[in-house]
């Protein structure tokens, strides 16, 4: 997605947008373009979740097979 700050930015941005819309601050002219930037956003901000999710998850899992590499060779070792 080309023109996406960071996660926090983009949620900065989301929260802008919102706060203009509800004090009707925004113009009829440009609310569709708002809307349309605040789910691109929305989009990225998801998709940004969920791919951390999963990379956390394999870190996790990667760690819990080390842990138990580490205790079947303690046990095999006798250490």
């Amino acid at each position: 997605m080309k023109d996406m700050p960071g996660y926090k930015e983009a949620l900065m941005e989301i929260e802008s947008i919102v706060e203009e819309i509800e004090n009707e601050a925004v113009d009829v002219d440009v609310l569709a373009e708002k809307v349309k930037r605040a789910a691109s956003l929305i989009k990225y901000c998801k998709a940004k979740l969920k791919s951390t999710d999963s990379e956390i998850k394999k870190i996790l899992k990667e760690f819990d097979r080390d842990a138990r590499d580490a205790e079947t060779d303690e046990l095999t070792t006798g250490d």
